[in-house]
């Protein structure tokens, strides 16, 4: 983790300074991954593009939060669950639908389980998803549309969840009281 420090809008690259700056007004502070993002400018922005662009999708707040939540518990994602988590609460997701997610267990509502099936198959299998399994996520009233905004999102929680693998990003104050760990889940 030592190549890979948090960094703040007074050592970041310039070019990064502004993503910094926007990510700081609009959460009130900036989580640790976008500083360990911010030693590539490039990466920094594309992660603040790709999350910007994720909130215009069909998906409502909640259901944006199951994808969220169903890829980084999936790749097991210490920080980005717990950071979702807190999301997820703070959108009003019903804790039971919160709970679930955090245990990978079934949900208790039949359209966002739809939805959250259709993200395990999308991200177990690559992108190879049975027609079978995109029939019962139509069923559920999801449209193509949909499709491609699950697919945002695992863009942007690829970014994520890998980064945090590698750096070992350390869990910011905000998300420490829904902190996770694939134990967690296993119980």
């Amino acid at each position: 983790m030592s190549n890979f420090p948090v960094l703040d809008a007074q050592t970041a690259p310039e070019a990064s300074k502004a993503v910094l700056a926007k990510t700081q007004k609009g959460y009130g502070f900036v989580p640790n991954l976008y500083g360990v993002l911010a030693q590539s400018p490039a990466a920094v922005e594309a992660y603040s593009a790709i999350a910007a662009a994720y909130e215009k999708t069909d998906l409502n707040p909640v259901e944006r939060q199951v994808v969220l939540l169903t890829i980084s518990a999936e790749n097991a994602c210490h920080y980005c669950v717990a950071a979702h988590s807190t999301v997820a609460q703070m959108v009003k997701a019903p804790p039971e639908i919160v709970d679930a997610l955090r245990q990978e267990k079934p949900l208790p509502d039949a359209k966002l389980d739809a939805l959250r099936t259709f993200t395990l198959a999308v991200v177990k299998n690559r992108g190879w998803v049975d027609p079978a399994q995109l029939d019962a996520f139509y069923a559920a009233g999801y449209q193509p549309r949909h499709v491609l905004d699950v697919l945002t999102g695992l863009s942007l929680k690829t970014l994520s969840n890998y980064t945090n693998h590698i750096v070992e990003t350390p869990l910011d104050e905000p998300f420490k009281p829904n902190a996770w760990s694939r134990t967690e889940s296993a119980a």
